[in-house]
C-alpha cells in the first residue's frame, strides 16, 4: 500500500517568496539584490539556491505568486457572485480595489517586463502566459455576461486595467480608480446587448 503525503511547503522558501516580492515590487527587480533578500527573509545564502537555484527562479516565483494571487481573487469573485453580469461588475470593482490598495506601484507584469525586455526569456514567457489566461478569463466572464464581441470586452478592460495600474501609481489613485471604473463600465454597456 502506498501513501501519498503532501508536500508543506518551507517556511524558509514562503519568507523567500513574501520578502521577494515586497522588495522587488516596492523597489525594482534588478535594484535589489539576493543578499538583501536573504538577510529581510533571515534566511541563509544556501537556502536561497537550494530552494530557487538562483535569483531568476526567485523572480518566477515571485511572478508565479502573484498570478497566483489574482486568479484566486478571480475564483472567490465567481464563488460569491451567481449572477452572470454581476460578475463582471465584480471584475471592474476587484481592479478597482486592486488599484486603491494592493498595487499601488503599477502592475507587477508591466514592471518585470520593463526589467526584462528578451521576448524569449523565461520572465517574459511567464507574463505572457499571465496575461493570456487573464484575457481569457475576462472573455469569458463577457461571455458569460452576454456581451456582444466579448473578445473586443477582454481587450478593452486588459488596456483599462493596464493603464489604471500606472496611471494610479503615477497620479494617484483617487484621481485614476473613478475613472477607470466609469471607462470600464461604459466598454460593458457598449457591449450589452440591444
Amino acid at each position: 500500500m502506498t501513501t501519498t503525503t503532501s508536500k508543506r511547503p518551507s517556511p524558509a522558501r514562503a519568507r523567500l517568496i513574501d520578502t521577494a516580492t515586497r522588495l522587488f515590487y516596492a523597489e525594482g527587480i534588478h535594484s535589489v539584490g539576493v543578499d538583501r533578500v536573504i538577510a529581510e527573509a533571515e534566511v541563509t545564502r544556501a537556502t536561497l539556491y537550494k530552494q530557487f537555484g538562483g535569483k531568476e527562479n526567485l523572480v518566477l516565483a515571485y511572478l508565479h505568486n502573484e498570478d497566483e494571487n489574482l486568479r484566486a481573487m478571480f475564483v472567490a469573485a465567481g464563488a460569491s457572485v451567481t449572477d452572470p453580469e454581476g460578475l463582471l461588475d465584480a471584475v471592474v470593482e476587484g481592479i478597482a480595489a486592486d488599484i486603491r490598495l494592493r498595487h499601488t506601484r503599477g502592475c507587477p507584469f508591466i514592471n518585470a517586463a520593463a526589467e526584462y525586455p528578451d521576448a524569449e526569456g523565461a520572465v517574459r514567457r511567464l507574463i505572457d502566459e499571465h496575461r493570456e489566461w487573464f484575457r481569457g478569463t475576462l472573455q469569458s466572464v463577457a461571455e458569460t455576461a452576454g456581451s456582444e464581441r466579448p473578445a473586443e470586452v477582454a481587450a478593452s478592460l486588459v488596456l483599462l486595467r493596464d493603464a489604471a495600474l500606472v496611471g494610479g501609481y503615477l497620479d494617484g489613485e483617487e484621481r485614476v480608480a473613478p475613472a477607470f471604473e466609469r471607462t470600464a463600465r461604459a466598454v460593458i454597456d457598449a457591449h450589452r446587448p440591444l
